[in-house]
């Protein structure tokens, strides 16, 4: 149940993202849909390894080179989900950072709404 929420949290993430940025675009609702399961897939089993990889660049930018992957990570996404496009790396960085701002409000706003009683396993 946890991982449906996810993921169309993730989707309703892109959503938001791409109303507000004009450098992705996305058809339909389906292809968010989409996009948000192959972005989920990405994060899954790529995202640990590239981590790792990058461990000493992502250490020595403070963890801001972890933006720069993310971006990386929608724009492959973008080139595997035939509706959704983003128009350039630019974009994919602008959709990535404000993908990170909408993540932390969820956080802040769950645990406002669940009392300060938010466990993450």
């Amino acid at each position: 149940m946890g991982l449906i929420i996810i993921w169309l949290l993730t989707a309703l993430g892109l959503w938001v993202v791409s109303r507000i940025l004009p450098g992705i675009n996305a058809d339909s609702g389906g292809d968010l849909l989409l996009a948000a399961l192959v972005l989920g897939f990405i994060n899954a089993f790529i995202r640990p390894l590239l981590l790792f990889l990058t461990l000493p660049l992502t250490v020595l930018t403070f963890g801001l080179f972890a933006i720069i992957l993310n971006a990386l990570f929608l724009q492959l996404t973008a080139a595997i989900v035939p509706g959704f496009r983003i128009d350039g790396f630019g974009s994919a960085l602008l959709g990535a950072l404000l993908m990170a701002l909408l993540a932390v409000i969820g956080f802040i706003l769950m645990q406002w709404l669940m009392f300060g009683v938010l466990l993450w396993f």
